[in-house]
């Protein structure tokens, strides 16, 4: 099998799973404790009052015809309206609301670690037992053990005593901006505005992204040690060929098959956002919207958000299976990867 066509039947085998997901999702929310009609109607509604809210939202019919119609709305995309968070409003204008946040936190929280995380990791393989790789390794450990909730704490106690900690107020350092609240996403081509946003979630994103970056950082040692004794690499060093040339073509890149899936794993993680960090720094993303939804029991806006991060999760495992068709020639052949 060749490795495009191993590519396409992952691709497939997505199908069943978003069937699947989306299935247990309407079974926890229609089977589970969640009542949408005592969410809406409060504790000083009457059972008359009840019972018309449940055969207005279609609650009393058999369970298949619900679940027929749940399918059918999700699978066209018509995600339907809020029903107690914010009531008849779209929940794609939520989306559209909250998105964005979530959307800045996450890509932040990825690029931090891999552009932090995976250098300090692979400079770490590269100069093995020195001072430096002693540094980093003990960072990436720090890195991982601390509590993104803990952490989250920490840095805005930190941030709203700066000035007396350290000399300088960060809220009023390079832009102004507010320690805890959510970014302003407007106008992010203009410098200023960019900037602003960008000083507004990298408390944030660095909190979000801190276990990844010590992952990363571990794992890039790691994979550059098991790389640098290699034949093909004791090979190319004989031929001659230049050192700088060895590292990148032949080191680096058979280094990162086994960052693919830590990456990837850990992008949805962060892109779906953290409950916590976005509650903590006011971000009032996805993460934020989808708690609200729970404890309110929301079930339209909760089933859209799970289906949302169901496709947003295939849609990586898709992205993995890619990266690794282009970075490793041999995916695809003796029965796969």
């Amino acid at each position: 099998m060749g490795r495009w066509e191993y590519f396409l039947k992952r691709v497939l085998l997505m199908v069943p799973i978003v069937f699947l997901g989306t299935t247990v999702t309407f079974l926890i929310l229609r089977v589970g404790p969640i009542d949408p009609a005592a969410a809406i109607i409060g504790p000083s509604g009457d059972t008359e009052a009840y019972a018309a809210i449940r055969d207005s939202l279609g609650l009393d019919q058999p369970l298949w015809i619900q679940y027929a119609e749940f399918m059918r709305d999700l699978l066209t995309l018509q995600l339907g309206e809020s029903w107690v968070v914010v009531r008849g409003q779209s929940v794609w204008e939520l989306v559209g609301v909250y998105g964005p946040r979530t959307l800045w936190l996450g890509f932040w929280s990825i690029l931090i670690p891999i552009f932090v995380g995976l250098p300090l990791g692979f400079y770490a393989g590269l100069n093995p037992n020195t001072l430096a790789d002693y540094i980093a390794s003990f960072g990436g450990i720090v890195w991982r053990a601390m509590p993104n909730f803990w952490l989250a704490v920490i840095f805005v106690s930190v941030l709203t005593q700066s000035d007396a900690l350290f000399g300088f107020s960060w809220g009023d350092w390079l832009v102004e901006t507010q320690i805890v609240t959510p970014p302003d996403l407007s106008g992010l081509w203009e410098p200023t505005q960019f900037l602003g946003a960008l000083k507004a979630i990298l408390p944030a994103a660095l909190v979000l992204g801190s276990a990844s970056m010590g992952n990363e950082m571990r794992i890039g040692r790691t994979a550059v040690l098991e790389t640098k004794n290699a034949n093909y690499v004791e090979m190319a060093k004989a031929k001659g060929v230049p050192g700088r040339l060895v590292v990148w073509k032949h080191m680096f890149r058979n280094a990162l098959i086994p960052l693919v899936p830590v990456i990837t794993g850990e992008a949805f993680l962060l892109l779906g956002g953290s409950v916590l960090v976005e509650t903590v720094f006011a971000i009032n993303g996805l993460g934020y919207l989808f708690f609200q939804a729970t404890i309110n029991g929301d079930v339209p806006l909760v089933g859209s958000l799970m289906f949302l991060f169901i496709l947003l999760s295939v849609g990586i495992n898709i992205l993995q299976d890619f990266l690794y068709t282009v970075i490793d020639p041999r995916v695809g052949y003796d029965g796969g990867a």
